[in-house]
């Protein structure tokens, strides 16, 4: 577990930072999808919304990938997985499977640091 921890780290570094830095470069193709999922997507982009979300992306993923402040990267990246979670669970699933590995990986590198969060599971404060 000792040596699969900072690789998956590396990985969901990688991942994120490379699709935050996407959002801002544009050097991989990005298809609006159809339907729903596309107007959802078009709202995001035109209103701006999609820049933060890029931003909290490479900054999670430039965090994970020096291996500085991982608690902080993971809690930034925890709601923007459940968002993308949701969009290709309920509008684009052709989507789905990546989302998946990255909530996978997001998971395992978490228990690595889960008594950084013993605080928030605490009963009473």
């Amino acid at each position: 577990m000792k040596k699969i921890v900072p690789v998956v780290r590396i990985l969901l570094g990688l991942i994120f930072l490379v699709f935050g830095l996407n959002g801002f470069l544009h050097f991989l193709p990005m298809v609006t999808p159809p339907g729903l999922a596309g107007q959802y997507f078009t709202v995001l982009f035109v209103s701006h919304y999609l820049v933060l979300v890029f931003l909290i992306q490479t900054v999670a993923g430039i965090l994970l990938l020096v291996n500085r402040f991982v608690p902080l990267a993971l809690t930034l990246l925890a709601p923007v997985l459940v968002n993308i979670l949701m969009f290709h669970s309920l509008m684009a699933p052709a989507g789905l499977p990546l989302a998946l590995i990255t909530t996978a990986l997001w998971v395992v590198v978490f228990l690595a640091v889960r008594q950084n969060f013993a605080g928030l599971f605490a009963a009473r404060a």
